[in-house]
């Protein structure tokens, strides 16, 4: 999946938590969030603002259920439930954990679905 397919997948499926998000898809999300979160913030801090501005919340705000989303279907895709995600409330070592599971390759069709392209 390229970088625009996978934006382009994130947002239209903003709200959908079945089903599977390949590798790509959600490591191309990460990089598009990544680069949107430095470009809202790199304005703000050469004019002297704080880097906690209405611009970038605005920007977690819309990114927040498209990252969700596929996030959990990343898990789906590893053969783990998305209740998973709450690992992110264990500070340190839970954010280690889910880095461990997204970096893990797909597993072959399982009770969520079909392999994704």
């Amino acid at each position: 999946m390229t970088f625009t397919q996978s934006i382009s997948t994130c947002f239209n499926k903003y709200t959908v938590f079945t089903g599977r998000a390949s590798l790509s898809e959600f490591w191309w999300w990460i990089v598009f969030t990544l680069i949107l979160s430095v470009a809202c913030n790199i304005p703000l801090t050469t004019l002297g603002y704080d880097s906690g501005g209405v611009l970038a919340g605005l920007v977690a705000l819309t990114v927040f259920l498209p990252g969700l989303g596929v996030s959990i279907r990343r898990l789906h895709d590893t053969g783990r439930s998305g209740w998973w995600i709450l690992l992110n409330f264990i500070p340190i070592v839970g954010s280690i954990v889910l880095l461990i599971f997204f970096v893990q390759p797909s597993t072959p069709p399982n009770k969520y679905g079909d392999v994704p392209e």
